[in-house]
């Protein structure tokens, strides 16, 4: 269980980007973030897994503190969180299997990184992911000769080799055509189920959110002021979020907010 409270971050002196929030997310369900560009959806994200620093609150994973964590104690809660980024993060000059086992580099020694001796077990569950997500075939290829979708789904299984506790998605699918942008919600959305994970998903397409998510989070301003099924996002709430209007920096929960 991931267990947000009271999350501050700021920056300067300057309004704060996250204000006083407080998030839960149980189980393996797929919960997608919504909201305006600055409504703070990706430093909440990075708060998470620390590429942030929050100013105050607790971000408590399944019972470790993480906000206290520092060099190893840090380093090794990190590979509890996997994370996949909108721009990819690959190594073009890699192939496949290398930027997947990136994946580990927190579990083996730093020589046998740079020799690329990877445990035969974690070759082993790289190509049952790779398999899995329908890119097997290019494990000895370079990253720079894929697609954006192919890209994507490297980026996923990499996350995944972490053995993580939870995942992470900053707007996965911005850089994708639609209908590879619907294959990789999908796919991060069976993932969750076969692998009882939990996913937070950063996303601006409302449609895919809806549709391949169990439950939204809309932010405005640095809070959250809807956090529903997909169906109960109806016009009222979409204006809440997306419109700036008065009501929606008061925090809380959008139906106690009407």
């Amino acid at each position: 269980m991931l267990k947000i409270t009271d999350l501050v971050k700021s920056y300067g002196s300057g309004a704060p980007v996250l204000k006083n929030l407080d998030l839960t997310i149980e189980g393996e369900s797929v919960v997608s973030i919504i909201g305006s560009s600055g409504a703070g959806k990706s430093t909440l994200l990075r708060c998470i897994n620390r590429l942030v620093e929050p100013t105050s609150g607790s971000i408590v994973l399944n019972g470790t503190e993480l906000t206290n964590l520092r060099g190893r104690q840090l380093r090794a809660a990190r590979r509890k969180i996997g994370m996949v980024f909108q721009g990819f993060n690959l190594v073009d000059r890699l192939t496949v299997m290398e930027n997947v086992q990136s994946g580990r580099l927190g579990y083996i020694s730093t020589w046998a990184a740079i020799m690329r001796r990877y445990p035969k077990e974690d070759i082993r569950r790289a190509y049952e992911l790779m398999e899995r997500v329908g890119i097997a075939q290019y494990a000895n290829t370079r990253a720079d000769q894929l697609s954006g979708g192919e890209r994507q789904r490297v980026g996923v299984v990499r996350a995944l080799m972490q053995d993580p506790e939870i995942l992470l998605a900053d707007e996965p699918t911005a850089s994708l055509d639609p209908k590879t942008s619907e294959q990789i919600m999908g796919l991060l959305r069976d993932l969750a189920g076969e692998l009882k994970l939990p996913v937070l998903i950063n996303i601006h397409n409302v449609t895919e959110a809806k549709k391949y998510t169990d439950r939204i989070v809309g932010m405005r301003f640095g809070r959250i002021i809807f956090d529903d099924l997909p169906g109960a996002l109806d016009e009222e709430a979409m204006e809440r979020i997306y419109s700036g209007s008065p009501h929606a920096d008061r925090g809380g929960d959008l139906r106690e907010a009407s």
